[in-house]
């Protein structure tokens, strides 16, 4: 797998996807502490990235993850200005059989402009057009209906409710809802 030809960037209306870059450690930092308060219940790394070189770090070790194919961290950017909105990853849970999950967040104040929405559009397309991908899932905790929004807006059906599946960041338990898309499935930003 580490010879599978990736991409340098997906590039969208509004945002542009890439792999991290250890110059991205400042804007990683102060995206997580401007949105510390509001993604601490949903992720795990809501205490993290408190320096410059945790974040460098977290940078390093993605990177790593990204030559090996273990996990593949991307960055989310503004095209217009830049700026750095926020993460998304696509992790592949079994390379044989095509199976991938995407994970994303996004600064507050990047939010309400559907640039989450884009940015899952372009990596579902890498995953299904380019890897030949089976299976794209999107997990979320129940409670976080615009993490949910994202995936049935882009037409990810959902498949199940796992009850007390996980503990939260709070330390209680959560129920996680499961959405999936299949290259059979109907993408509906591909209508015309």
């Amino acid at each position: 797998r580490t010879l599978l030809p990736l991409f340098d960037t997906l590039e969208g209306t509004r945002v542009t996807v890439r792999p991290y870059r250890v110059e991205d450690a400042e804007a990683l930092r102060a995206a997580v502490d401007e949105s510390r308060e509001h993604v601490r219940p949903w992720l795990p790394f809501a205490d993290a990235h408190r320096t410059i070189e945790e974040s460098r770090n977290w940078i390093i070790q993605g990177m790593a993850s990204w030559l090996l194919r273990e996990d593949l961290p991307l960055s989310v950017w503004e095209r217009a200005t830049d700026a750095y909105f926020g993460g998304i990853g696509l992790h592949p849970h079994n390379w044989d059989t095509g199976y991938f999950e995407i994970g994303y967040w996004l600064r507050v104040s990047a939010q309400g402009q559907g640039s989450i929405a884009e940015a899952a559009r372009l990596v579902t397309d890498f995953a299904l057009d380019r890897l030949h991908a089976n299976r794209v899932e999107i997990r979320c905790d129940a409670r976080n209906r615009r993490s949910a929004a994202v995936a049935e807006r882009l037409g990810f059906t959902r498949e199940a409710l796992l009850r007390n599946h996980a503990r939260a960041n709070d330390g209680t338990l959560r129920d996680t809802l499961i959405f999936a898309l299949t290259p059979t499935d109907a993408r509906p930003w591909h209508a015309s």
